[in-house]
Formats: C-alpha cells, sequence, structure tokens
C-alpha cells in the first residue's frame, strides 16, 4: 500500500473510531457497488448516516472539507442512493464528512459535519 493509502487507511481508522465513541453503529465501510463507493455506512438512533471521510495534513493549502466538491457531492448522492435501493433501507437518512487533519508529529483532528451534504430524497 502506498503511504497515501495508508494514511487514507489511518483516517478512516480515526473517523470510525470517533463515531463508535460518539454512539455510532458502523454498518459498512469502503462498500462498493460497481463506480459508487461510500466511506463509512453507520446508523444512530432512527437513522442512517452516509459518512465521507477526508484526510489532509495540517496547515495544508486546503481544509479537508474543501475536497467535498459539488461533483463530489453528487457521486456521493448516486451512492448513498444505490445503498438504500439494494438493501431497502427505510430509515430517515442523511450524508455527513469526517474531517481529519494530522500533523506531522502524530497528533490529529477530527471534526463531524453533519448533514455535509444535502440531497433531496
Amino acid at each position: 500500500m502506498t503511504r497515501t493509502g495508508e494514511l487514507g487507511a489511518a483516517g478512516e481508522e480515526l473517523a470510525a473510531a470517533w463515531l463508535r465513541a460518539h454512539g455510532f453503529l458502523i454498518m459498512d465501510r469502503n462498500w462498493r457497488m460497481g463506480r459508487y463507493e461510500l466511506d463509512i455506512v453507520a446508523a444512530r438512533g432512527d437513522r442512517v448516516h452516509f459518512i465521507e471521510v477526508k484526510l489532509r495534513r495540517e496547515g495544508g493549502l486546503t481544509l479537508p472539507e474543501e475536497a467535498v466538491t459539488p461533483l463530489k457531492c453528487r457521486a456521493l448522492v448516486r451512492a448513498a442512493n444505490c445503498y438504500v435501493e439494494t438493501f431497502g433501507v427505510t430509515l430517515d437518512c442523511q450524508i455527513d464528512l469526517i474531517a481529519v487533519e494530522y500533523a506531522p508529529d502524530g497528533r490529529t483532528k477530527v471534526r463531524y459535519i453533519p448533514d455535509a451534504v444535502a440531497p433531496k430524497w
């Protein structure tokens, strides 16, 4: 695995740990069907959360949140709809973001942004 791939996997692991610590049940990780992909699918209460994880270096040119472009938002909505149809999800759904920033000394910051993408279900 490349250094970038290792960092991405570590970021997703941090995100999953954060979600568990905050009462989420992880249902799927790295779910794929054809061209559709979701980083984390989790549930809390009566809601399913499709969670995009973005990782960036601390002090970099862009924040992790800035990587969620309109094109990425459309792809997330399509992937979430595919998941809902595939598994017959009947609960309310939302698309969230977890932004992870890491420093060279190993420190990390995790930010949860609920409803980061507002689809028209």
